[in-house]
């Protein structure tokens, strides 16, 4: 790494085009030094993300099924079918999530947790990088991923229908 990196004021400079060159086949050195010891990808840091947020999910859709449970809804039934589903992904997604992490040897632990952020501690192929999500994107992200789970849903029983 040099001091170029993440500067692009460089590159409004005038420079001289050797320069450029033996500046990139620097870079190129170091990307390969580095090999597997690379910082997160935004995939890695997506699926920490995803991570961090399914029992967060998992929770809610417990909660939501307790409460049907003891509701005298005519559809309590169908309600509650459609939870346990929704937790079965989230466990299946979970489940896969680890293990993916686990083989790229990343590994997530709590760390502490503000008003309107949480943290955590990443641990990577020897870095370590503390990752945190506030609160609204942590709802603004559930939400998607409670609509995607509902839509996944909805397109199996249109296909049960056709």
């Amino acid at each position: 790494m040099t001091k170029l990196d993440g500067n692009d004021r460089w590159q409004q400079k005038m420079l001289l085009t050797e320069h450029v060159e033996e500046y990139g086949r620097q870079q190129g050195k170091e990307a390969k030094s580095v090999g597997s010891r690379q910082m997160l990808t935004n995939e890695e840091r997506t699926m920490v993300r995803d991570l961090i947020l399914l029992p967060h999910i998992d929770t809610m859709v417990s909660k939501s099924i307790a409460e049907i449970e003891h509701s005298g809804n005519v559809l309590s039934r169908a309600y509650l079918m459609t939870g346990r589903y929704i937790q079965n992904r989230i466990m299946k997604d979970t489940y896969m999530l680890q293990k993916e992490l686990r083989q790229r040897n990343v590994k997530i632990v709590p760390d502490e947790q503000d008003d309107f952020l949480i943290y955590h501690k990443i641990f990577f192929r020897g870095y370590q990088e503390r990752f945190g999500l506030t609160r609204d994107v942590m709802r603004t992200e559930i939400s998607l991923r409670l609509t995607n789970y509902i839509a996944e849903l909805g397109g199996i029983f249109k296909n049960l229908l056709k």
